[in-house]
């Protein structure tokens, strides 16, 4: 049976490059970059050297990366760290309703355990943060504003760069999580007015297990994970050399080609949404067709279940999703579209398309084809 995998947004496939600048870290280059001998002297000039090409790439300094174990650590280190740091003088945040769990569960503990205030804030019926909102939000006791860059559900890109703006007016630190945004669309420190950015190497083509935090100069955060003096006393851990190296090469590989990338993904997932819409009725569209990463088409289909959508599909070899895959198993209705103003059976009736580097259009086709025959099938169990 052919396999199409279309949930590049929950995961990507190792690039071939980057598993070749890798391989040398996980065989003979083995030292522990903390240790003096020339073992470590290797593997912490391979590290520093990673560290300096990813700031560049963020348009950053080397000084102001953290390498982390993943995007949810990176943002979990970005509130904590945050919040904590400013704590007795700041107790309010501020984030929106379709943040990632990473976010929203962070935020979420900081209000039950540790009597911080939480304003979350609501969203469009794009998914989009009025920046506006955002403003009449922030008092004098906001200590961070948390909005994502690029929803990972409908691909709904968030006006950072206004968001960004009104926090550095008002002296509020803005940290965004830049996790589907990176590899899809210029991220660029300088570009955007932020203070604190999380990005993950298992979205761009690198291995799992890696993630990054960026921190502005003169920010104040406290430190994780405790334990040694890594990462610039950031966060203690003998650092995953083989991951970061692997990572930074994966990063400058999907960089590259972000424009490119775009025109042909768009044409792709744009080519899906119209077949679709010609070929099923009562079929909704959720999230931006414009503003948003070029690779992402969320669909509801009226009359099904997410849960039997993604097994009929996984039985003709398609690999898709219905939503952020920390939250697959459970199958509740996608936190993301209730927000966005979904009524309940709609947004437990979404399937995410997201594609990626292998897919083409006969891939594109193939979907085209074959739901149809699902959602009528399955329809026909509902009557």
């Amino acid at each position: 049976m052919r396999r199409i995998y279309l949930d590049y947004n929950a995961t990507t496939p190792v690039h071939p490059e980057a598993l070749k600048a890798m391989l040398p870290f996980l065989e003979a280059n083995y030292g522990n970059p903390s240790s003096i001998h020339f073992l470590g002297r290797e593997a912490r000039a391979a590290l520093d050297d990673a560290r300096e090409r990813l700031a560049k790439l963020l348009g950053g300094k080397s000084g102001e990366i953290v390498f982390t174990g993943s995007g949810t650590e990176a943002d979990n280190h970005a509130i904590f760290g945050a919040v904590r740091a400013r704590a007795g003088k700041a107790r309010h945040i501020i984030t929106s309703a379709v943040e990632h769990h990473a976010v929203l569960h962070s935020c979420e503990y900081l209000r039950d355990h540790e009597g911080v205030e939480i304003t979350v804030l609501p969203v469009d019926g794009d998914g989009v943060v009025n920046p506006d909102d955002v403003s009449r939000a922030i008092r004098d006791d906001t200590a961070l504003v948390s909005v994502m860059w690029a929803n990972n559900e409908t691909g709904a890109l968030q006006p950072v760069r206004e968001i960004g703006g009104i926090c550095r007016e008002r002296g509020v630190l803005f940290h965004t999580d830049a996790v589907q945004a990176l590899g899809k669309v210029p991220v660029r420190v300088g570009d955007v007015p932020v203070d604190l950015l999380s990005v993950s190497s298992h979205k761009v083509y690198g291995p799992k297990g890696v993630g990054a935090l960026w921190i502005r100069p003169r920010t104040k955060i406290e430190s994780l994970v405790h334990g040694g003096s890594h990462e610039n006393d950031h966060r203690a851990g003998t650092e995953n050399v083989a991951g970061i190296v692997g990572f930074v090469r994966a990063v400058e590989i999907t960089t590259a080609k972000v424009e490119n990338e775009d025109t042909r993904l768009r044409a792709l997932t744009e080519r899906l949404w119209q077949g679709l819409n010609a070929g099923i009725e009562r079929v909704h569209r959720n999230g931006p067709a414009d503003r948003r990463v070029a690779n992402t088409l969320n669909v509801s289909f009226a009359g099904c279940k997410s849960d039997a959508l993604l097994m009929s599909l996984d039985l003709e070899g398609i690999a898709v999703s219905s939503g952020s895959a920390c939250a697959v198993g459970s199958f509740k209705p996608s936190s993301v579209l209730l927000a966005m103003g979904l009524g309940a059976e709609m947004a437990n009736a979404a399937v995410r398309f997201s594609l990626g580097a292998a897919t083409t259009e006969a891939d594109v086709d193939a979907v085209m084809n074959v739901m149809p025959k699902i959602v009528t099938r399955l329809r026909s169990f509902a009557v």
